[in-house]
């Protein structure tokens, strides 16, 4: 089992910046990616970005590039989602996740809802207008 806790979140304006952390605990070790995912209200949880657990590859939705930057701390078991020029459209919860299972035969970066085994209880971010 692995637990996951994000923090960071808040009201913040647009154009401004957030940094969410999500801390990992438990077996760690047998994590092989970690994501962040985001859900507005009305809206179906939706892909944000992802990072390689070993070779911290990153992977991002379009919408986010060049303004939000995923990093890892490996000694520390943390995730962080650097956001940057924050627009209203970027409020949603955000949570992170982890995948432990194995991949098939054909690698690519998990950006779906299923392709990750654990759950954080998310983080409200706020962006006005």
């Amino acid at each position: 089992q692995v637990q996951l806790v994000e923090s960071g979140g808040g009201l913040v304006q647009a154009g401004g910046s957030l940094r969410l952390s999500c801390a990992a605990s438990g077996r760690t070790f047998s994590m092989k990616a970690m994501g962040w995912f985001r859900q507005g209200p009305g809206k179906e949880r939706e892909f944000v970005g992802t990072i390689t657990w070993s070779g911290g590859s990153t992977n991002y939705r379009d919408s986010v590039k060049g303004r939000f930057t995923i990093s890892r701390d490996n000694a520390k078991n943390t995730m962080y989602l650097q956001m940057n020029s924050l627009k209203p459209e970027d409020t949603a919860v955000y949570y992170c996740a982890a995948r432990t299972r194995r991949y098939g035969s054909r690698w690519d970066f998990p950006t779906e809802v299923d392709e990750y085994d654990y759950w954080g209880q998310g983080t409200q971010v706020t962006v006005s207008s």
